[in-house]
């Protein structure tokens, strides 16, 4: 069989798998409560300035 070629067997194998829904799992969203915090020595406008610089080459 060349490349390319349509598989039958193929084709139905992969159809028979992608049909197979798993409905196993919880479906519902996880809520998380907590905080962040950044520490660092920089300003905001040196932190605008680099972000600048590596935005533009």
């Amino acid at each position: 069989m060349s490349m390319g070629a349509y598989d039958e067997k193929e084709h139905e194998r992969r159809e028979r798998k992608n049909s197979e829904v798993d409905a196993s799992f919880d479906d519902e969203r996880e809520e998380y409560d907590g905080s962040v915090n950044f520490e660092g020595d920089e300003s905001i406008t040196a932190l605008l300035s680099q972000y600048e610089q590596i935005t533009d080459g």
